[in-house]
């Protein structure tokens, strides 16, 4: 890619677009981004992290400037298998129609290309910019944005604002940014019984009965009745276990597991306690394991949520909607940082077949990301 289209959103777009970069990324699409930031003036500073079978991730942070306010962009260059059936290569960034297909146009490499662009656009002298790219946010995103906050406490880098650019818009560019996302956490439920004859219940211990009456107390929580931003929290079973192929055992273990999505009332590990107390009371010796994906977060309106609606405002003519709705983002590991928000192109395509993007939202989306960029700056 020469120097000359560095700057043209859909020209990186495309060139992003080309390089398979399934879950986890690295090498060639992280060269090409590179490559983009370099002539823009960005130190990049480039690494990998973890080990099979998560890893390894590469992970690319980049900075511009060192005096004035800090606003960093983040986003991730992995994108989810392109599947069966789409009616062009999807990885051919083909444009037709004006739009531009291909996986990943929308999650996010097009928001990715934008915010380079918009770099372009702002003085350097301006503030600092810093760009904070994983290859694993579409995966288990544990070698990703946690190394990259990692690697930037070490370096003494921390951002004043941070705006992620997953895509957020749902029926045209610009009308919903989101100040928030729930927690999530999973858990697994592992009751142990006694295998038998199921004509000799006496002599067995039947651990689906117990799972039941487990199950039929978590189904009768009710965690709260929502926020002023925050719809309730809810809890789902997501699987049932028990791999028992024979119609007269009693077997000898059952599973279930839970999915929790929960507003900042909560926290992970409490929640997990609160389920462990629940299956304990009727069943000592199971087992709870939880895994949280995140706690939730929530930015209060105030100044970085006022610079991108007066941006999008500006560009579009309409104000957009502050949002939480969704499921979870990297946006729930920066936002111990600094006020963090999100903001992306419409997200009608992603990841189905046949992703695409509206080329002029492209445009659209750099000419914004440059006057967010400016207005921090400005205070």
């Amino acid at each position: 890619m020469s120097a000359a289209i560095l700057p043209d959103p859909v020209a990186l777009t495309k060139a992003l677009i080309a390089c398979d970069s399934v879950t986890p990324a690295r090498g060639v699409v992280f060269d090409v981004l590179e490559a983009a930031l370099t002539p823009l003036g960005f130190a990049v500073e480039r690494f990998t992290a973890g080990e099979a079978p998560d890893g390894p991730v590469e992970n690319l942070l980049a900075v511009r400037g060192h005096d004035g306010p800090h606003v960093a962009f983040a986003g991730h260059l992995d994108v989810v298998p392109p599947g069966a059936g789409w009616s062009a290569d999807p990885f051919a960034g083909e444009e037709r129609g004006g739009l531009l297909y291909g996986r990943g146009a929308v999650d996010m490499k097009g928001a990715v290309a934008a915010f380079v662009a918009a770099a372009a656009q702002v003085s350097a002298d301006a503030g600092t910019l810093s760009l904070i790219i994983t290859g694993d946010e579409e995966g288990p995103a544990l070698h990703g944005t946690r190394a990259l906050i990692e690697r930037m406490a070490a370096r003494g880098i921390r951002p004043d604002f941070c705006l992620v650019g997953e895509p957020t818009s749902v029926a045209r560019l610009g009308d919903t940014i989101k100040i928030g996302r729930r927690g999530s956490v999973n858990i697994w439920i592992d009751v142990p019984g006694q295998q038998g004859h199921v004509a000799y219940p006496h002599l067995a211990d039947n651990p689906i009965t117990r799972l039941i009456a487990i199950l039929a107390e978590i189904e009768g929580l009710v965690l709260d009745d929502g926020t002023d931003w925050f719809q309730p929290s809810n809890i789902e079973v997501t699987d049932l276990n028990v791999g028992n192929p024979a119609h007269n055992v009693i077997p000898g273990r059952a599973q279930a597991r839970l999915s929790i999505r929960f507003n900042d009332l909560h926290r992970g590990a409490d929640l997990a306690a609160r389920i462990e107390a629940i299956a304990h009371k009727h069943t000592p010796a199971a087992i709870v394991t939880p895994l949280i994906s995140g706690e939730a977060f929530l930015t209060q309106p105030g100044a970085l949520s006022d610079a991108i609606g007066d941006a999008i405002e500006a560009a579009t003519g309409t104000r957009p909607e502050l949002s939480t709705s969704g499921g979870t983002s990297d946006a729930r590991f920066l936002s111990v940082l600094c006020p963090t928000a999100e903001f992306g192109l419409v997200n009608a395509t992603m990841h189905k077949l046949d992703e695409a993007v509206a080329v002029a939202d492209l445009h659209r989306l750099t000419e914004i990301y440059a006057d967010i960029a400016t207005r921090l700056f400005r205070g």
